[in-house]
């Protein structure tokens, strides 16, 4: 086994373990409900609701992705960040193609889904391309800047290009916290040029997002307003256990129009006044996650929470300035959250060798990332 858990293991990005979300599981298991609709289990539906409620509170979030607004937004639990990229894509498609339908009576689906393209930042996470893959649609990559972050001009002239071509932008995801060195994409920019020009902005904060419950994170999500759907893993960097990703939508009828068939064994007599998860998410069967984040939330609190957090973020620092202060070593881009990049000082190959040894050893676990042909451990 790979220990996740071990304080040595410093690989990928960390996963979330604690005592509560631990038993929450096992209740989870012993209850053993399927809860693909309210009937199925009323609990199991309506304890989600109000936890991404008290989450989205949490990240203070714009009230439209809240279920107790009273408006049509709301949360769910889906498996994956990967996951919730793909349902907002899937979404983000089925809204496009009644729009242009509508415009252009003429042209059947085919022709429209051709036509279609998204855009990301060259440094979002592979399972962006992959999402556009399993939705049968193009994929752009538009550079980053030499921060590693996406740009509002970037976008616009990525768009304008595909516009001048034809083609028909229909969705753009923003990331806050890419893989490779945690850079925040500027969602602030790109947002009103995606709103503009009518394109689905999905945000993928994955592992970044958990620390947008310490205020002083949150100018990082600047532009949120602008988003039509929002996304991160508690199962992270939050202390509940894998899998619970979070994703809120402003309007989730797209993805359950897009996703929605009805037979009449699934029918029941409450549908529509609360909702039937299995129409936002791939699968039709899906575990109690809610209980993982009702248990964390009531144990731990929203302090202890950010203490824990905030506790990271300093190791961090504190291993940056060690590197700083080492002058065989260097910062391969800014310290942001718990992630260091950090590599030797020359070649790629002298990086690449220190690696092999740290991690032939056995004693520590580590991997690297490469951003214009630079190597560095990470």
């Amino acid at each position: 086994v790979t220990h996740w858990h071990s304080p040595k293991f410093h690989a990928y990005f960390p996963t979330a373990n604690s005592y509560p979300a631990i038993v929450a599981d096992m209740l989870s298991g012993a209850i053993a409900c399927i809860g693909f609709t309210w009937i199925a289990s009323p609990a199991c539906t309506e304890l989600e609701v109000v936890m991404l409620d008290w989450l989205g509170k949490m990240l203070d979030l714009p009230k439209e992705f809240l279920a107790c607004s009273g408006g049509k937004g709301g949360g769910v639990i889906q498996g994956t960040a990967s996951e919730s990229t793909l349902v907002a894509l899937l979404g983000a498609k089925a809204k496009k193609l009644q729009q242009v339908k509508a415009e252009h009576p003429e042209w059947d689906e085919h022709t429209i889904i051709g036509k279609l393209v998204g855009y990301s930042s060259a440094q979002a996470h592979s399972s962006v391309e992959r999402a556009g893959l399993l939705g049968g649609v193009k994929l752009r990559s538009v550079p980053a800047d030499e921060n590693n972050r996406l740009r509002g001009d970037a976008l616009e002239k990525a768009i304008q290009e595909d516009l001048d071509n034809g083609l028909i932008p229909f969705y753009a995801v923003v990331t806050l916290g890419t893989t490779n060195s945690c850079a925040f994409d500027r969602l602030d920019e790109c947002g009103p040029v995606a709103n503009k020009h009518k394109v689905w902005v999905h945000v993928d904060a994955a592992y970044a997002g958990s620390a947008f419950i310490c205020p002083e994170y949150r100018h990082l999500m600047k532009g949120i307003e602008t988003a039509d759907s929002f996304n991160f893993n508690p199962h992270k960097w939050m202390l509940v256990n894998f899998d619970c990703s979070a994703m809120w939508l402003n309007d989730p009828s797209w993805v359950v129009n897009a996703f929605n068939v009805d037979p009449l064994y699934l029918k029941h007599d409450m549908q529509g006044s609360a909702p039937d998860y299995r129409h936002w998410q791939i699968p039709l069967g899906r575990r109690f996650r809610a209980l993982k984040l009702w248990f964390v939330l009531r144990l731990y609190g929203v302090e202890n929470l950010q203490a824990h957090i905030r506790r990271h973020c300093g190791f961090a620092k504190q291993f940056a300035d060690l590197c700083v202060q080492d002058e065989r070593f260097e910062l391969a881009s800014e310290v942001n959250m718990g992630l260091v990049c950090f590599r030797l000082k020359g070649s790629n190959e002298r990086s690449e060798a220190l690696l092999k040894r740290i991690n032939g050893r056995g004693n520590i676990h580590m991997v690297p990332a490469k951003i214009r042909d630079v190597y560095f451990l990470r």
